[in-house]
C-alpha cells in the first residue's frame, strides 16, 4: 500500500526545523541523520520527489563523513524514492550497491531486504535474469534468520518469476517450500497466495491432479467470508484444473462458485464464464455428481461452500437449487440420510437471516414435488435430522 497523496506528517515540521539547527557545516553528522529521516518521512507522505532530494543529500554526507552502515541504509531508502518516481534503472542499482554493503559489513537482514528490492525491481524491468540471483539471495538469508513469514514472501517472487520463465520443476520447488513457511509463520494470505501459484505451476506443467490439491488448499487459506476475491480466483483455477482432468461437474460446481463471490476480480470472472461455456449442458445433479466421487470426509466442506452460494444467489437460482435437491435426494434414497445429515449441517453455520432464506426454498421446493415424492423427501430428512443433538434437532424440526 503506498502513502495517501495528501497524507501530512507531523515528523515533517519537527525534521525541517532541526536541519536549520544543525547546519552540516558545524554538525555533519546529526545534519545528515536528520536528513535521512525527513526523506523517509516524505516517501511516508508520498512525497517520492521531496524525499529523493533528501536522501541524496544524505547520501552524500554520509559518503564524505565516512559512514558506512548509515550510507548502505540511506542507499537503500534512496532506491525506494527512485522507484517511487519511475526511475527504475537507477532504484535497481541504488538496492544492488546498497545489498553489496550490507554483505561487506556483516549485516545479513539488511541484505535481505536490499537483494528483495533489487529483485522485485529488476523484475520490474523485465530482467529476470537479473532478478532471480537477487531473489534467492534474499531467501536464503531470510531462511538462515528463520524469518519464515519473510522467506515465503520472497519464494512467492521469486517461484512466480520462474513460473514465467518457464522453469516448472524449480518453480513447484520454490513455491512448496513458500507454502510451507507462510504456514509456519501463520500467515494465511500468504500461504494462500503461494498455494495458488504452485497450482498454477503445476497446471502448466500438464499435472492437473496436484494442481487440484494445491487450488483446494488456495481456497481453504482464502476463506470467501474474509477475502472474497481471492477465494474467487482460487475457484476459477481449481475449475480449470478440473476441467482439465475433464471432471465436469466439479469443474461446473467450481466456477459457479467462483462467480458467486464479491467483488470478482474482472480475469476471473472472464476465465470462470469462459469454463462455462466450454463444459457440457447443466444437469442440475453436479452436487451429486461431486459428492459421489469424492470421499464422505470432504462430503461438509462440499456442501457448506453450496449452502452459503445458495443464501447469497438471487431467489430464482436459490429457488432452482433447492429444487434439485429435492429432486436429487429423493432419485438416492439409499445415501439421503447421510445426504441430508450434511447439507442440514451446512445449513447450521449459516447465520440466521442465510439459514431462513434456504431453509424456505428448500421447504417450497419440496411443496412443489408430487406428493409421493415430498413424503420421501421428508422422511428421508426427518432420518438426517436424527442425528443431531436435542437443540439443533428441535430448531431444524420447527423450521421444517
Amino acid at each position: 500500500m503506498q502513502p495517501s497523496r495528501h497524507a501530512v506528517d507531523p515528523d515533517l515540521g519537527e525534521l525541517t526545523e532541526r536541519l536549520l539547527r544543525y547546519p552540516q557545516e558545524h554538525y555533519p553528522v546529526q545534519h545528515a541523520v536528520t536528513q535521512f529521516h525527513l526523506g523517509v518521512a516524505l516517501l511516508r507522505v508520498g512525497r517520492a520527489g521531496a524525499a529523493l532530494d533528501a536522501l541524496t543529500g544524505a547520501e552524500a554526507a554520509f559518503r564524505a563523513i565516512g559512514l558506512s552502515l548509515e550510507l548502505a541504509k540511506t542507499g537503500n531508502m534512496r532506491g525506494v524514492a527512485l522507484r517511487e518516481t519511475g526511475d527504475l534503472q537507477g532504484a535497481a542499482q541504488s538496492f544492488a550497491a546498497a545489498a553489496a554493503d550490507f554483505a561487506r559489513l556483516d549485516q545479513p537482514l539488511e541484505e535481505a531486504a536490499a537483494s528483495y528490492n533489487a529483485g522485485l525491481t529488476r523484475r520490474l524491468l523485465g530482467d529476470p535474469d537479473g532478478a532471480e540471483p537477487a531473489l534467492a539471495r534474499a531467501g536464503e538469508l531470510f531462511a538462515a534468520a528463520n524469518l519464515p513469514v519473510q522467506e515465503a514472501a520472497v519464494g512467492r517472487e521469486r517461484g512466480t518469476l520462474l513460473l514465467t520463465a518457464g522453469r516448472l520443476d524449480e518453480a513447484v520447488a520454490v513455491l512448496g517450500t513458500a507454502v510451507d513457511r507462510a504456514r509456519d509463520g501463520g500467515d494465511a494470505p500468504g500461504a494462500g497466495a503461494g498455494a495458488n501459484a504452485l497450482g498454477l505451476a503445476h497446471l502448466a506443467a500438464g499435472r492437473a491432479s496436484e494442481a487440484v490439491e494445491a487450488f483446494r488448499a488456495a481456497v481453504a487459506l482464502h476463506p470467501l467470508s474474509l477475502r472474497p476475491p481471492e477465494h474467487a480466483m482460487a475457484k476459477a483455477n481449481l475449475a480449470l484444473a478440473y476441467e482439465r482432468q475433464a471432471f465436469a461437474a466439479h469443474a461446473r460446481l467450481a466456477a459457479v462458485q467462483a462467480l458467486a463471490a464479491t467483488a470478482v476480480p474482472g480475469p476471473v470472472r472472464q476465465q470462470a464464464r469462459e469454463i462455462l461455456d466450454r463444459l457440457p449442458a447443466e444437469t442440475g445433479a453436479e452436487l451429486f455428481e461431486v459428492l459421489a466421487a469424492e470421499p464422505a470426509q470432504r462430503w461438509d466442506v462440499l456442501l457448506r461452500e453450496e449452502v452459503t452460494r445458495w443464501a447469497a444467489c438471487s431467489p430464482g437460482l436459490r429457488s432452482a437449487a433447492a429444487w434439485h435437491w429435492v429432486a436429487g435426494v429423493v432419485q438416492r434414497a439409499g445415501s439421503g440420510p447421510e445426504l441430508s445429515e450434511g447439507l442440514l449441517n451446512a445449513l447450521l453455520e449459516l447465520p440466521p437471516a442465510a439459514y431462513e432464506r434456504v431453509v424456505a426454498a428448500v421447504v417450497s421446493a419440496a411443496e412443489r414435488r408430487p406428493a409421493g415424492e415430498a413424503d420421501r423427501f421428508r422422511s428421508v430428512t426427518r432420518s438426517g435430522m436424527a442425528r443431531f443433538p436435542v437443540p439443533q434437532w428441535q430448531r431444524l424440526a420447527a423450521t421444517f
